[in-house]
């Protein structure tokens, strides 16, 4: 056991030496802080200006259906142009947004519409930021770093959550909601410096850049015969569904009319939920390929039990822990899930595959978000959380059944990601 965790560390170290790799994720990182103060701090505006759950699930629609529409074509334009290029746009393109809700809280302007509009707009960039930086984290890495790979991004990703969501908890408190929109726009301009200094794609021979070129329906048909992949997408739908309106959207009114606390501890709150997502993310470091199906299976039942104590808590200390369990159950499966579709998408397909990975989650967010705030409203949050729970185990878990022992099977050959040799010195 000491020897295989020496060696995942060993992994780990290689791949944060310097090179592409590590000039990405510390930009990601900084832009990732960015991006968690500015959802910490939208949720909480938006909570002040409507008590009815439905309109905060109206903010994920609006996100949701864009990114549904476009994403495949997001795939699509990740496999066949320089991803940095489209992630470099994207970007950008966030920074403007984020301006724009700062000067708006900032001046007392704000309307549930203004929050609306340009949660689609963001939309529109996750469809095309999505897939591309999917794939990209592959590319700058050799093919037997791939899984270290994603843990370490994902790792980052839910560690900027014990930063962000507190300190914007803080300026929200403190200083007023302005303030984490804009350091959200300054944050972008790290992971903008990072892109850039990445090396372009090796370019490959001719049959393979035409393979590149194929319409989105080869990323569709590939996704159809693998049954693998199949599950897990399956098993982050029902995650989509059944959790993530909870965390994601109804978390400030939890807070607020559930347990009648403030900004401040709804940002511990997503602290701890960060802590827990570290913690399961660092876990996929450790996670031996062998023992997949069964961390996939005890995360599924720490998430349904972890919805089950939401639902019963009365208090501060309860909901942390139950919040807790959450985040490092479904960080496992969605690190375990996205390293395993990514092991098995063949290196011409991978934007594309990972953008109808991707669909199971973005593309059901708005439809999730509309049918758990709406049952919300209707029956209670408390009793919507009880249900949710139930169906989410079940369902799960009959999912992971259906995928066996695959889950543990070795990369597929032709999955070498493409790179130039100094993407991977």
């Amino acid at each position: 056991m000491e020897k295989g965790e020496l060696t995942f560390g060993r992994r780990a170290f290689d791949l944060l030496r310097a090179g592409p790799f590590r000039r990405y994720i510390i930009g990601s990182a900084i832009s990732d802080t960015g991006t968690w103060m500015q959802v910490m701090a939208q949720a909480w505006v938006m909570s002040s200006l409507t008590n009815k759950a439905i309109l905060l699930g109206m903010v994920s629609f609006a996100a949701g259906i864009p990114t549904l529409a476009l994403t495949m074509i997001g795939g699509s334009v990740a496999d066949r142009h320089d991803k940095r290029k489209i992630l470099i746009a994207t970007q950008i393109v966030q920074i403007i947004l984020a301006l724009i809700l700062g000067t708006l809280v900032l001046t007392g302007r704000v309307h549930v519409w203004h929050v609306v509009v340009l949660a689609a707009c963001l939309g529109v960039c996750i469809a095309f930021e999505m897939p591309a930086i999917s794939a990209l984290v592959p590319e700058l890495v050799k093919r037997d770093q791939i899984a270290t790979a994603i843990a370490l991004d994902r790792s980052v990703f839910h560690g900027s959550r014990l930063i962000g969501p507190s300190v914007a908890g803080l300026l929200v408190a403190f200083v007023g909601a302005a303030a984490a929109f804009f350091a959200n726009a300054a944050s972008f301009f790290a992971l903008i410096i990072a892109l850039i200094s990445l090396p372009r794609r090796t370019v490959g021979t001719a049959e393979e850049e035409e393979k590149r070129r194929s319409g989105f329906k080869e990323g569709l048909r590939y996704v159809r015969s693998d049954r693998t992949i199949l599950s897990m997408i399956g098993l982050i739908a029902l995650t989509t569904i059944f959790v993530f309106p909870f965390l994601s959207v109804m978390l400030p009114l939890y807070v607020r009319n559930i347990l009648q606390l403030g900004p401040d501890r709804m940002g511990l709150l997503m602290a701890v939920s960060g802590i827990g997502s570290l913690t399961g993310s660092l876990g996929l470091l450790s996670v031996a390929r062998e023992k997949r199906f069964r961390f996939m299976t005890v995360a599924v039942i720490v998430v349904a039990a972890g919805l089950f104590c939401m639902s019963r808590s009365t208090s501060f200390i309860l909901a942390a822990i139950a919040m807790g369990m959450l985040a490092i159950g479904l960080s496992l499966n969605f690190g375990l899930a996205g390293t395993i579709v990514q092991e098995r998408a063949p290196a011409h397909l991978r934007g594309r595959v990972s953008a109808v990975f991707g669909l199971s989650f973005f593309g059901l967010m708005p439809i999730a978000g509309l049918l758990t705030t709406g049952l919300s409203d209707l029956i209670g949050m408390r009793t919507a959380l009880l249900i949710a729970s139930i169906i989410f185990g079940a369902g799960a878990l009959f999912v992971l059944y259906l995928a066996g022992r695959t889950v543990c099977a070795a990369p597929v050959a032709g999955t070498e990601p493409e790179v130039a040799p100094a993407a991977v010195a």
